[in-house]
């Protein structure tokens, strides 16, 4: 059942807790976190100038981080519930932040790579403890009827700071690229003070750590992210590809069959006995597959095939989030009047019209002409994302709110893992054979052809470490002449993408309709708790059960 403590009561002796603070410390905490997954990208070529590294190299670093992030996400959750999910937030946010203050300080020399790999994955590390327990705050001080719009408001700030990163590392590495990891400096002070001054109470469980749980999660995950996020490099055929993927999703089975049989698991898997939990990960899952991937293809696409600048390229950006941002709130009312079922459908059925009719769009190369139909994408997702999110929380009852968010934020970044595998495979692929059908139309023998369009395709999409067209011979010279058309080749190979951005929707939408609807167990407590009376309402936990939390 849900008590008054839940919804962010303090115990005696504590100021009440408030709302608007907390939840403004918590989007300043996750804000550096949704900035870094994007504003990294930005510095790129800067950072490969300065201090000599391969841009293989540099995938490593873009990999550590959200490596990490997908490894230690379950665990930050489990933590949460034992430590306090403020505690957690805290530790999160000086963890994130100095690891950021290191990766600005990296040296020039042969440690610089090593040194950048290492701190950007303890930066996952904090982030992944942050994530989970920010979001069991807000979910904890909100009240039921409310959180829906919190969490949409929650989701849509934060999620709208994403595609400010590119705009914000293009102006700070003006200045020097270390800024942007230094950025994150006074954002984390600023969270640090709005969460001591909000005076949010810790709940904590007298729990042992599942140690050989996290250990088994963290290596499954990590393993078969590994394994999604170099097969554009390593190659689908690969063996090293098959053992990461097939060997982490082994672990994750593994863990799956301890945890079911341990007294205090990591993750109580008893919480996907409920339809309406299952129903909202799927979603969060096909959502995310297109979501997270597409701030990649998107800004590419702009920059390749639309000749953008990085800061235009983030300015196209901003149409989703438009969108979005909108959708987002939309939801979140939806929410708290009718339940999820109502905003999935919605949201899945409008994020795939968007994509389907902006994938017929980019082949017109004109920016202008594309904005409504990624506004209309981004409003899908936006309909989607907190609903979903929070609909699990309230679902879930018999777990606690940090355990649950650990899961759903897995989820997505899971999800995105593989998003960015498989459609970056189809992308290159596409752009394989439309640059050698381009190369062979203008006299260029087949297997040069099919050399240089590998190149140029690997060169696009990131994966080879040759980013210029050089050279004085024939084929190079016949490249730099068919620029225009290799940008169209670039444009209908994202089409591909985008439409399969649309199927994942679609497959979301199947999903969504075995949604069982209403606001859940947890809503359907808190809304019977005054008929119940303050007696007999608390001190009982999830479930009606006496609770397993102590206060500091």
């Amino acid at each position: 059942m849900y008590t008054k403590q839940q919804a962010g009561e303090a115990p005696a002796g504590r100021g009440a807790p408030s709302q608007s603070l907390a939840l403004a410390a918590m989007m300043f905490a996750v804000a550096m976190t949704f900035i870094d997954q994007t504003i990294v990208a930005i510095a790129t070529p800067d950072i490969v100038d300065e201090l000599g590294l391969s841009a293989s190299g540099m995938q490593w670093v873009v990999n550590a981080y959200l490596l990490s992030l997908a490894a230690f996400f379950a665990l930050g959750g489990r933590l949460a519930d034992l430590f306090g999910p403020r505690r957690v937030v805290v530790v999160g946010t000086v963890v994130f932040v100095v690891s950021s203050v290191l990766c600005g300080c990296v040296p020039r020399g042969d440690f610089a790579l090593s040194w950048l790999i290492v701190f950007r994955a303890t930066q996952g590390l904090g982030a992944a403890l942050l994530f989970p327990a920010a979001l069991a705050v807000v979910v904890a001080v909100f009240p039921v009827e409310r959180r829906g719009r919190a969490l949409a408001l929650f989701f849509g700030v934060t999620g709208a700071l994403t595609a400010l990163g590119p705009l914000l590392g293009g102006w700070l590495t003006d200045w020097t690229w270390r800024a942007i990891f230094w950025v994150n400096v006074p954002v984390a002070v600023v969270a640090l003070i709005l969460t001591s001054l909000s005076h949010v109470s810790d709940r904590r469980r007298d729990e042992p750590l599942d140690v050989p749980g996290a250990a088994l999660i963290v290596l499954g995950m990590g393993a078969s992210v590994l394994g999604f996020q170099q097969a554009s490099a390593w190659g689908w055929d690969s063996v090293y590809t098959w053992i990461c993927i097939v060997g982490g999703l082994a672990v994750l089975w593994l863990f799956c069959r301890y945890e079911l049989r341990t007294a205090h698991p990591l993750v109580k898997l008893a919480v996907f006995r409920d339809r309406a939990f299952v129903v909202d990960g799927l979603v969060l899952f096909f959502s995310m597959l297109a979501f997270v991937p597409l701030f990649f293809f998107a800004s590419v696409y702009a920059q390749v095939s639309l000749s953008a600048s990085p800061n235009q390229a983030a300015l196209y950006l901003l149409y989703v989030f438009a969108g979005f941002a909108i959708a987002s709130q939309w939801g979140g009312r939806i929410l708290d009047k009718r339940g999820a079922r109502p905003t999935l459908k919605l949201g899945c059925v409008v994020g795939a019209v968007g994509f389907a009719l902006w994938a017929g769009k980019l082949t017109d190369l004109s920016m202008h002409d594309q904005w409504p139909y990624a506004a209309l994408a981004g409003a899908g997702i936006g309909f989607v994302l907190a609903p979903a999110s929070t609909d699990a929380v309230n679902r879930a009852i018999d777990a606690s709110y940090g355990e649950v968010t650990g899961i759903t934020q897995t989820i997505r970044n899971y999800a995105a893992s593989v998003g960015l595998a498989l459609f970056g495979t189809m992308l290159t692929h596409s752009m394989t054979d439309n640059v050698r059908n381009t190369l062979e139309s203008h006299g260029v023998p087949p297997s040069a052809a099919g050399d240089a369009a590998r190149n140029v395709a690997e060169s696009v999409t990131g994966s080879g470490d040759e980013r210029q067209l050089s050279g004085g011979g024939a084929v190079a010279q016949t490249l730099r002449e068919s620029m225009s058309a290799i940008r169209m080749d670039f444009a209908e190979a994202n089409q591909w993408v985008f439409y399969g951005m649309a199927v994942a929707l679609g497959i979301g939408y199947l999903c969504a309709l075995r949604h069982p609807g209403g606001r859940g167990a947890a809503a359907d407590g808190a809304s019977t708790q005054g008929a119940e009376g303050a007696g007999g309402a608390q001190g009982k936990g999830p479930a009606g059960r006496p609770p397993a939390h102590r206060e500091p």
